[in-house]
């Protein structure tokens, strides 16, 4: 695995919108069906990736935690499934009903949205505020498969609980670390 760190996403830039299947129910969904009424955290995850792997029990605790507090969070994979089939949808649903995702889960599979994101590794974090106006863009926290730090996602916690309380966020954004986003 080739270790990826994300892409500069400029802070107050608009999220891009999109419509995609959420592989749980199947079901269509927009952004806007889908964002919080304070915010949104947008993630480029996977099911197969290392990565993503060492940090789906905190993303699942902090987005129950969180989305009781009006920030919504939406997982999507863009991965190609020809080379990957371990991530293709039926997979995907699997991994977010044992996994118990309290988010929806959708597929890009033309990779569109993550091009318009410029999402560059699994994982790959967005915050937005409530106008959908990108507030952080980094790591989860500095917890990595095999390294000895906490995985505790206070970067993004942090990130969080500024916005909540209208507070300025992080100056200093560490990019977010992982496989490459696996293209077409």
């Amino acid at each position: 695995m080739a270790l990826t760190e994300s892409n500069e996403f400029k802070l107050g830039s608009k999220a891009p919108d999109f419509t995609l299947i959420n592989t749980i129910d199947d079901k269509e969904y927009s952004l806007n069906q889908l964002k919080g009424e304070k915010g949104t955290v947008i993630m480029f995850i996977c099911n197969h990736c290392p990565f993503v792997i060492h940090v789906n029990t905190e993303l699942v605790k902090m987005a129950n935690e969180f989305q009781e507090k009006g920030i919504k969070f939406i997982a999507i994979s863009s991965n190609e499934i020809e080379n990957y089939p371990q991530d293709a949808p039926k997979y995907m649903k699997e991994v977010a009903e044992n996994l118990n995702y309290p988010f929806p889960y959708l597929f890009d599979e033309t990779q569109q949205v993550a091009k318009a994101y410029d999402a560059a590794c699994t994982p790959d974090f967005y915050v937005f505020d409530a106008g959908l106006n990108a507030v952080y863009h980094g790591q989860l926290d500095d917890s990595r498969p095999g390294n000895s730090a906490p995985l505790n996602g206070k970067d993004i916690r942090k990130a969080l609980h500024n916005l909540l309380e209208h507070k300025d966020n992080l100056a200093n954004q560490k990019p977010s670390m992982g496989c490459g986003i696996k293209w077409k």
